[in-house]
């Protein structure tokens, strides 16, 4: 093997290792890309279905979420934010905005449906006492 030859495997081998890495770095981000963008529509499409569907499968939804989640943990062990490209970043960022829409839309939700538990619930009560232990109820008619 000639100088040439040498100096031309010597300059391959970093190139490749370093084309190699990059492949396996895009490919990583590429990965938790997808995984990002998959929450992203998941969780777009919880919060439409809330808004419009009174028929919502949170259990279903929940499901799914937990799914990815725990993709979206195994894609980005070992990884560090400052590391990802500016679109994955990005997608992070419209993730983060979905999310948070996503949790008021959920809190009115559970509001809607704690006010009616305790509507129902006093109506029950009101509707399970005879009066007998009420003030209205002990007194004799006419005293009161």
């Amino acid at each position: 093997m000639n100088l040439l030859e040498n100096l031309y495997e010597d300059r391959t081998e970093p190139v490749s290792a370093i084309a190699r890495a990059a492949t396996v770095d895009s490919i990583a981000d590429t990965s938790l890309q997808s995984i990002i963008r998959r929450i992203l529509e998941c969780v777009e499409l919880e919060t439409k279905s809330i808004r419009a569907d009174n028929q919502f499968d949170a259990k279903q939804s929940n499901s799914r979420k937990s799914r990815l989640l725990y993709e979206l943990g195994r894609a980005s062990r070992n990884m560090n934010l400052a590391d990802l490209d500016r679109s994955c970043r990005d997608d992070l960022e419209a993730l983060r905005a979905a999310l948070s829409e996503n949790e008021t839309v959920l809190k009115a939700q559970i509001s809607a449906v704690s006010e009616v538990a305790s509507i129902v619930q006093n109506a029950i009560e009101r509707e399970e006492t005879d009066g007998t232990y009420t003030t209205g109820g002990m007194a004799a008619p006419g005293l009161v």
